[in-house]
């Protein structure tokens, strides 16, 4: 039996891909367990809003924290303590008594969560090879993406039976057995791992020495076009996954199970796109040996795709075009995802995690105001596609600030003499 065993490298993937999914699990189930909750609180659309980005706000803060936190003292601890505060942020959700304790249990979540993509970053670099970054990051992300699909039948599915109060519950104790997989199966450097084999190391970035002092400021400055390129399409992403259960439910009249159903078609096109968008990202790299042609490029490419996709929506008003509408901005939005993950890594492998952070405050930005807007243009104007005129804005732009990303120019620091310098230099 020993052959049909997994690969050291192979269940680290899979380790990942199921944090991602769990953490996904937890972090939407809110969207539609609040047909249940805001009808027992009696909120608004703009409070039901409130409660989508609360977590955004703790989740903003932690992503440089945490991803400097995963650089200095790997990404094994700090995803063992991220994990029991999310899952036990998530539990409590379920015992929320009102509008304030549902904000305090989504804070608490974004705090748990804030730490753990940056985390995953640094130990894919020391876990993932060079020229298989794209796909990593893009199944993992599919990951995320199928617990957006899955959330809403489950959380439906769970509401019908018990209550939307017990879908926070089993969720929860879903995070907390990861965790406890987790501590036993990952080493923080592979050549540590008890079942790596030669093979793997081979073709495994060389083990570094700890990191050296991190240039704040040139690092920061660097990763910046990134990031607002990351903001623009993180607008889209938290406008979809906060809204689009209530959106087929309110703007279509339908029954929830409907609604849910429909929101899940629409976001397992995501897991399809996240795949496959990592998988081409990689196959350009291979090709052509261009990391500008197999990141900037692409994500500029399927950045208008996704605009000219939203598009049909504002002038017509047919269910069924809408979920095709939808699902095709969704699929070519998460075809991005790949390679904008992998550029941290291209640019700054050895500052991975805080690279990353830096980069995924720009999606953390657009959660804390992509929900909230969406919720007061909804309450104001009653009209449920309006929110969507900004995403296609900002898809526009991103068509354009994707150029000035360069991930084939990468980021160093020397340090000679005492004193440290930063240089840039061609991959």
């Amino acid at each position: 039996m020993k052959h049909l065993r997994l690969r050291a490298t192979t269940v680290v993937l899979i380790m990942l891909c199921l944090m991602y999914f769990i953490t996904y699990l937890d972090r939407v189930n809110v969207s539609t367990a609040a047909a249940g909750f805001a009808k027992e609180f009696d909120l608004s659309k703009t409070e039901i809003g409130l409660v989508f980005s609360a977590f955004a706000y703790p989740y903003l803060v932690f992503q440089i924290i945490g991803g400097w936190v995963s650089d200095k003292f790997g990404a094994k601890r700090t995803l063992i303590y991220c994990g029991i505060l999310w899952g036990i942020a998530t539990i409590l959700t379920g015992f929320a008594g009102g509008l304030f304790s549902l904000l305090m249990a989504r804070l608490l979540l974004g705090l748990g969560e804030g730490a753990t993509f940056p985390a995953a970053t640094t130990a894919m670099s020391r876990w993932v090879a060079k020229e298989n970054r794209g796909f990593a990051q893009g199944i993992t992300h599919a990951f995320a993406r199928i617990g957006n699909a899955v959330a809403p039948a489950l959380v439906v599915f769970i509401m019908t039976v018990h209550g939307w109060r017990e879908s926070f519950y089993i969720f929860g104790v879903f995070s907390l057995v990861w965790v406890l997989v987790w501590a036993f199966v990952f080493t923080e450097h592979p050549e540590k791992h008890p079942r790596i084999t030669a093979e793997e190391l081979a073709i495994l970035p060389q083990a570094k020495k700890n990191n050296p002092k991190i240039p704040w400021g040139p690092l920061f400055k660097r990763m910046l076009p990134v990031t607002i390129v990351y903001f623009c399409y993180g607008w889209t992403l938290w406008l979809f996954l906060s809204w689009i259960p209530q959106y087929f439910l309110h703007s279509y009249d339908l029954d929830i199970k409907k609604s849910a159903l429909f929101a899940s078609s629409v976001f397992f096109a995501g897991v399809v796109g996240d795949t496959l968008g990592g998988i081409v990202s990689d196959k350009i790299l291979k090709r052509t040996g261009n990391l500008k042609r197999a990141r900037s490029q692409m994500v500029s490419v399927c950045m208008l795709l996704t605009l000219l996709s939203l598009l049909p929506l504002l002038y017509t008003h047919n269910v069924y075009v809408s979920i095709l509408c939808l699902g095709a901005g969704f699929f070519f939005a998460e075809m991005t995802i790949g390679p904008m993950w992998a550029i941290p890594m291209d640019i700054a492998p050895q500052y991975s995690g805080t690279a990353s952070g830096m980069m995924n405050t720009g999606s953390a930005l657009a959660a804390i105001i992509s929900p909230v807007l969406s919720g007061y243009l909804i309450d104001r104007f009653g009209n449920w596609e309006l929110p969507f005129v900004g995403s296609m804005i900002l898809m526009g732009f991103g068509v354009f600030l994707a150029f000035r990303m360069q991930p084939d120019s990468k980021f160093e620091q020397v340090v000679a003499g005492g004193s440290a310098s930063v240089v840039k230099a061609g991959v």
